[in-house]
């Protein structure tokens, strides 16, 4: 299966936007959004947040993923990484991640962070096999208001992409 990774424009903000199939899947990438997650949403978000990327295999949008918080020659945030439901398992989510860090490096000159819910065993596991260690937690409030820790990670700086 050969994947692509392309930045994203806004024509694709539809099929990134189906990506989500619950709200607990959206909470997972994106906590603020409001299910379903819309293009109107995409929109606002592309205002606020760059490098928007895609994963395409098979001609197919199968991945999400965009930068915030950039502090050139500092820090620069991978946000929203979301691979469609139909592809995840292939190792698109790894892919993608990698070519965010090294946007994050050869772009910005900035150290990879993400932040991930502790309860997202697959995603975790993915970063940490990726170099990401955590550094910080923070408490969050799931979509039933109970306590959720958020953990934030940055790259460490001996890892490869």
């Amino acid at each position: 299966m050969l994947t692509q990774i392309r930045p994203a424009t806004p024509a694709d903000f539809e099929r990134i936007a189906s990506l989500t199939k619950s709200p607990a899947e959206l909470y997972l990438v994106y906590p603020s959004g409001q299910f379903p997650w819309d293009v109107a949403q995409l929109n606002a978000l592309y205002t606020k947040r760059s490098d928007f990327t895609v994963a395409e295999t098979d001609g197919q949008i199968a991945a999400f993923a965009n930068l915030y918080q950039v502090k050139p020659g500092e820090s620069a945030f991978i946000g929203n990484v979301i691979v469609d439901s139909a592809y995840r398992g292939l190792g698109i989510g790894r892919q993608l991640t990698q070519h965010m860090i090294r946007v994050c490096r050869d772009n910005y000159t900035a150290i990879p962070h993400l932040s991930v819910f502790g309860f997202n065993a697959p995603a975790m596991l993915m970063y940490a096999g990726l170099g990401f260690v955590p550094y910080a937690v923070e408490a969050r409030q799931d979509l039933q208001g109970k306590p959720v820790a958020l953990i934030h990670m940055h790259l460490r700086q001996d890892t490869q992409p």
